[in-house]
């Protein structure tokens, strides 16, 4: 059929054969959330960016490596995480990390009053705030599960640890959130 958009799995095929232009459709699909998962880690959108080409480099280049059939998301993922990873430690920055939601969803088409407006700011704050001071690991997997929304077999994925260690840091960091508003 002429016109028909294709599927992920055959772009990756026709990608593998040196199909650049179909690579290319891989890339604009999953270039937002590459970007927003290198920031995460690097904390910083400059290092964040380049580690993210660099992902989408070297992931054309492992490409012939991809088994057939697995998710392309968390492949990618991880390597634009280790990527991000690599830049932050040899940079050797420890800046704060800054999460911000990337849409924020009002119930309804109704406008909030100025004083629910204010009252949510502060408490969004305080949030952030609550979870800058968690450890790195139970930091990372709660960006990554609830700011990016990946599941929980897609940070386990992109952090390259086994799944239950995704549940239970996310458990210990829930938990900890729980006691700092306590």
């Amino acid at each position: 059929m002429v016109g028909r958009p294709l599927d992920e799995s055959e772009l990756i095929r026709r990608a593998q054969r040196g199909d650049t232009h179909a690579y290319e459709e891989l890339v604009h699909a999953y270039q937002g959330i590459a970007f927003r998962t290198a920031y995460v880690i690097a904390r910083n959108a400059g290092d964040a960016e380049e580690a993210a080409q660099d992902g989408f480099v070297k992931a054309w280049r492992a490409l012939a490596r991809f088994r057939e059939g697995a998710p392309f998301r968390p492949w990618l993922l991880h390597i634009v995480a280790n990527e991000a990873r690599n830049r932050r430690r040899s940079a050797g920055r420890r800046a704060n990390l800054v999460l911000r939601a990337a849409t924020s969803e009002p119930s309804g088409d109704a406008a909030p009053s100025p004083e629910a407006s204010v009252l949510s700011h502060e408490q969004h704050g305080a949030l952030l705030a609550a979870i800058e001071k968690l450890p790195e690991d139970q930091r990372l997997v709660l960006a990554l599960r609830y700011f990016l929304d990946l599941s929980e077999h897609e940070v386990a994925e992109t952090l390259g640890v086994p799944q239950g260690t995704v549940k239970s840091r996310t458990a210990r960091a829930l938990e900890r959130l729980r006691e700092s508003y306590d």
